[in-house]
């Protein structure tokens, strides 16, 4: 291209910042080698309004979730342990570990990517539990 509408060498303003880099979950599980069979990434926006709580579940694959607004608390069902997520900040799940999240007082949005496998579900409610979504 050429003229005023030719792409301009920004270069030196573009930015990058790492906002998680791990190979283990929030509570410290480490993570186990992908599921095997042809991959598949997943990304979705969850939306969830204040005072709610998702089913216990798990996933089956690695995950990381990306808090646009609100704030998450994740809940651990076997140790009880909780921590709390705000916007901006990287959650990243269990795997085969059951957990819920929940909200307080306000809304929350996530994008979640997932790292699975053709053909796999993204989550698993625990039995008498609802779907996740």
């Amino acid at each position: 291209m050429s003229g005023d509408n030719a792409p301009q060498n920004n270069a030196d303003q573009i930015k990058s910042e790492v906002l998680l880099a791990c190979n283990g979950a929030w509570n410290g599980h480490p993570y186990d080698p992908y599921p095997a069979g042809k991959p598949q990434l997943s990304m979705i926006k969850l939306s969830l309004p204040a005072h709610t709580s998702l089913p216990w579940h798990i996933h089956p694959m690695p995950n990381i979730a990306y808090l646009v607004s609100g704030s998450l608390t994740v809940e651990d069902k076997e140790s009880g342990e909780c921590h709390t997520f705000y916007a901006g900040q990287v959650i990243n799940e269990t795997v085969n570990s059951a957990h819920r999240g929940y909200t307080t007082d306000e809304p929350a949005e996530l994008l979640i990517t997932y790292a699975g496998v053709e053909g796999q579900e993204l989550s698993e409610s625990l039995p008498g539990e609802p779907d996740e979504f």
